[in-house]
């Protein structure tokens, strides 16, 4: 925990700090290209590529624009350096919890996906917005 504050405690005197999900991302860090598709069950269908060496693992968090509050969780995926395809369901439904806006609405949501280094930090960050119901 202590760790936690420490790292996000250190963004406050850095104008170069970005949000990248839980752990804090620096303006230098690397930039993730990410693409994903709705699936009938479970979490998205999601392709990332861009990872830089010394991944491993990359952190995916769901949120929606209309309601940012509403914790749609994500979860954790292992993963190296380069690209990756993560299929429907790969992450626990303990953890993740899909889009469902109230009917007739269409909400905006962010597939925000973190690589993480072996100690936990963050070192590239990158998102995409889809629409649902599309």
């Amino acid at each position: 925990m202590r760790s936690l504050f420490l790292a996000v405690g250190g963004c406050f005197g850095l104008a170069a700090c970005i949000s990248g999900g839980d752990a804090p991302v620096f303006a230098n860090a690397s930039k993730l290209s990410v693409s994903f598709n709705w699936c009938a069950k479970g979490s998205p269908a999601t392709r990332v590529s861009g990872i830089p060496a010394g991944t491993k693992m990359l952190r995916f968090k769901l949120t929606d624009h209309q309601a940012p509050s509403y914790h749609h969780g994500g979860g954790d995926y292992p993963a190296s350096g380069g690209s990756v395809s993560v299929p429907c369901g790969a992450l626990k439904a303990s953890s993740y919890e899909g889009p469902h806006p109230p009917p007739p609405e269409v909400h905006d949501y962010e597939w925000t996906v973190t690589a993480l280094d072996a100690s936990g930090s963050a070192i590239a960050v990158g998102s995409a917005v889809r629409k649902y119901p599309k």
